[in-house]
């Protein structure tokens, strides 16, 4: 479709916006140049080893770390009681009656989940750290544990301030309005549906260098926003003033959420650097990750959508409790409770809903943001209840979805949002025609001939982004030519380089070539909301675009100086400041140059191009699609094989097609190993049992057929690019497309996720 929304033709420059540019950070990184966390060495640093908690609940009577001061190469062995000085990890969402918890960075009364960090050994060596840790003794008295939300309101406090374990009791919608609707629903479609709790598994296990230099902490970390960090660990954990704490980010080997916040083992590092003169390095390996690293998901929900007797969707609601594991993590509430609310809308005009939501604590690894954060949630819910209302409503699942899309905009929906645009049956019909739902009859057939069952699903999306907070698009023209962006937003394996100097290249002509970004040093910025909530774009891309519209009005003045013109005359175009209806002008890079060179400038010429500027912000984006999915399965051994994927999306204006496709592959393939493999397992005293590859399914190249995905752009009205958003909706459209799939290859209403070879086994079982 043409697109008007734009100033500029995007199939004008090579590396402009809509081009497919290769990402330019690759190639250091298959050389093996990429400096992550773990690369990072120091003169005289030393090394520190976790010692955790191996009881899921207890009270912790002592900690005994005479032993180990005493073995080889031990500088210190850090515990809550030299951490008094300090703060704490808290929760920032501000929900109205939330009864946070208090959360030490090491135990001190009681621990509350296997791995709860106790103390912290800090040797000359990562071998002798461990080796002394095994020599900690730790008197702690077991506790009856518990690891389901649902079950938490009758198992032993956590906290002695808090009876029953509930943090939060949220209820948005009008509870007489719900029950009506329902009452004079001619269909009342009810499913109890369990999200699944999921390691997040980065490809970079988490890891700190601590340091403390002329007065200060630096932390060099692999996190979502130094700014924010920064921020983080100086207000609330160190208790020292901002300028008191510097954070710098090299490369980070994938996050999906987890990475955002502070941790508990970065205080004691800190302090040991302080404390020791030294700088401290901690690096975690995978099993000790997947105690300490945030989970995702874990709801238990019990979901109803009514509908009228044409098919019409007349309220949905959501009943369900919500994991907190055993603290509050920074936004752990925010999944279950808004999330929920304003994702199960999907893109279907339904007008009352109701999501009633108890956050939990439990004897378990806290529970934090992952890969869309209650997005991906909110739009399965509904698809599994429009999927499995169909046949009581003898509609074809497709037509109850035309019959409810959102037609008329701006739509303002009961979930608060207001949608400013898109095309939700067109989506839906080229999603249909792409993936040859006419032939999937013949497929299913060919598939029965040889003794298997094929399954065809949709999963129709639409996902609120997160709103773009104040982000910071500096622009510095540098002595050797190249323009160097600085932005709050972080790449932790998305790729911002290139989409990000794709967009300053197409406005200010600047070569694509000459383009650098800086993003990983706190000290370089004043504005930073960080990357996450798929607002990357239209955050740091609004702040370039705005921050190069001060360039050209700063080039107007100082050209006209250099052209002996007035600022009036002066044009911008391609790249170049010229004096209208002549030849005469200038590039913006000569410019800068001659900027610099120049020692005597009147006031009113500006000394340097550069721009300091902070992007406001902008509304939440709706990116939408729809996705197919068929699934085949062995009846003999239960195993599910996802075997063609098809992902129609609508995410406005796109930058980089290449890049997109790429994000939208990698949210699939997370959407089918949390849908058919992943799961976190507890005994019933809180021990892990899924707590290494060994017994935790990732889907590998060969759980995966090839994906189309094929774009279907509608742009944005209320960001300046015209973006939607793209990095999380992958989760959001697989979810549902996986287990429609399914549900049709087994013929029946409802199996949970994950949808393990024995779940499927035991559902084709006779009963």
């Amino acid at each position: 479709m043409p697109d008007t929304h734009l100033p500029f033709d995007p199939s004008a420059l090579k590396f402009g916006i809509g081009q497919p540019v290769p990402r330019q950070e690759d190639p250091k990184l298959l050389r093996g140049e990429g400096r992550y966390t773990d690369d990072l060495s120091l003169p005289g640093q030393l090394q520190a080893w976790v010692v955790r908690s191996p009881h899921a609940h207890g009270v912790l009577r002592g900690v005994d770390a005479a032993e180990a001061l005493a073995a080889p190469g031990v500088h210190a062995v850090i515990t809550a009681a030299d951490l008094g000085a300090y703060g704490e990890m808290v929760c920032a969402m501000p929900f109205p009656g939330l009864r946070t918890t208090r959360r030490p960075a090491l135990a001190t009364d009681r621990v509350r989940w296997v791995g709860d960090p106790v103390a912290v050994v800090v040797a000359e060596t990562k071998a002798q750290a461990k080796d002394a840790a095994e020599l900690v003794l730790l008197d702690i008295e077991p506790l009856e544990a518990v690891t389901e939300a649902s079950r938490a309101a009758g198992a032993p406090a956590l906290y002695d301030d808090l009876p029953g374990n509930c943090v939060l009791d949220f209820a948005h919608g009008d509870p007489a309005a719900l029950d009506a609707a329902f009452a004079r629903a001619a269909h009342v479609q009810r499913l109890s549906i369990r999200n699944n709790r999921v390691v997040v598994a980065s490809m970079e296990p988490r890891s700190a260098l601590a340091s403390f230099e002329d007065g200060r902490f630096v932390l060099r970390v692999g996190c979502q926003g130094v700014f924010g960090l920064r921020n983080q660990l100086a207000d609330d954990v160190l208790k020292v003033g901002r300028d008191g704490v510097r954070v710098l980010t090299g490369n980070v080997g994938g996050s999906f959420g987890m990475k955002a916040n502070a941790y508990p083992e970065y205080l004691p590092i800190l302090h040991a650097a302080r404390l020791l003169g030294r700088p401290v390095k901690w690096t975690d390996e995978r099993s000790q990750s997947f105690l300490s690293d945030q989970h995702g998901r874990d709801h238990e929900v019990e979901a109803a959508l009514a509908f009228d007797a044409e098919g019409r969707m007349l309220a949905v609601r959501l009943d369900a409790w919500a994991n907190m594991g055993a603290y509050l993590s920074t936004v752990a509430p925010l999944m279950g409770t808004g999330n929920f609310v304003k994702n199960v809308q999907s893109n279907y005009a339904v007008p009352l809903i109701g999501v009633f939501t108890r956050c939990m604590l439990t004897n378990t690894t806290p529970v934090s943001a992952y890969r869309g954060a209650g997005r991906p949630e909110g739009n399965y819910f509904m698809e599994r209840l429009v999927e499995a209302a169909a046949p009581a409503l003898g509609l074809d699942a497709n037509e109850i979805r035309r019959r409810n899309h959102i037609t008329a905009f701006p739509y303002k929906a009961a979930s608060g949002s207001t949608y400013d645009g898109g095309e939700f049956s067109a989506v839906l019909d080229q999603a249909l025609e792409a993936a040859d739902v006419a032939g999937f009859a013949a497929r299913r057939a060919e598939s029965e001939a040889r003794g298997m069952r094929r399954g065809l699903g949709v999963g129709n999306f639409l996902e609120c982004t997160a709103p773009p907070a104040k982000e910071q698009g500096g622009l510095r023209f540098e002595k050797d030519g190249t323009v160097t962006i600085i932005t709050g937003t972080l790449d932790y394996g998305q790729g911002h380089w290139t989409p990000f100097a794709q967009v300053l290249h197409q406005k200010l002509g600047v070569p694509f070539a000459a383009i650098r970004l800086v993003q990983g040093d706190s000290d370089l910025l004043v504005a930073g909301g960080g990357t996450g909530g798929s607002k990357s774009l239209m955050a740091s891309g609004a702040a370039i675009l705005e921050a190069s519209d001060l360039v050209i009005e700063k080039g107007r003045a100082a050209a006209a100086h250099l052209l002996e013109a007035a600022p009036v005359d002066i044009e911008f175009a391609d790249g170049r400041f010229s004096i209208a209806g002549t030849d005469r002008g200038i590039s913006v890079l000569d410019l800068a140059a001659r900027l610099r060179e120049s020692h005597s400038l009147p006031p009113e010429v500006p000394s340097s191009l550069d721009v300091t500027h902070v992007f406001d912000q902008a509304p939440q984006a709706y990116p939408n699609g729809c996705h197919v999915c068929e699934v085949e399965v062995d009846p003999e051994t239960g195993v599910a094989k996802v075997v063609r994927y098809v992902a129609v999306n609508d995410f406005g204006v796109i930058v980089n097609p290449l890049m997109v496709a790429g994000q939208a592959h990698g949210g699939i393939a997370q959407g089918v190993g949390q849908a058919l493999l992943e799961r976190v397992a507890y005994t019933e005293e809180g021990q892990p049992v899924t707590g290494s590859f060994m017994d935790y399914g990732l889907p590998r190249a060969d759980d995966l057929p090839p994906i189309a995905t094929l774009d279907h752009g509608v742009p944005c009205t209320t960001n300046p690019l015209g973006a939607k958003g793209c990095g999380e909706a992958g989760c959001a459209g697989s979810l549902p497309a996986v287990m429609n799939a399914l549900c049709d290859a087994l013929g029946v209403d409802h199996i949970d996720m994950p949808a393990t070879p024995e779940v499927v086994w035991r559902a084709l079982q006779p009963r």
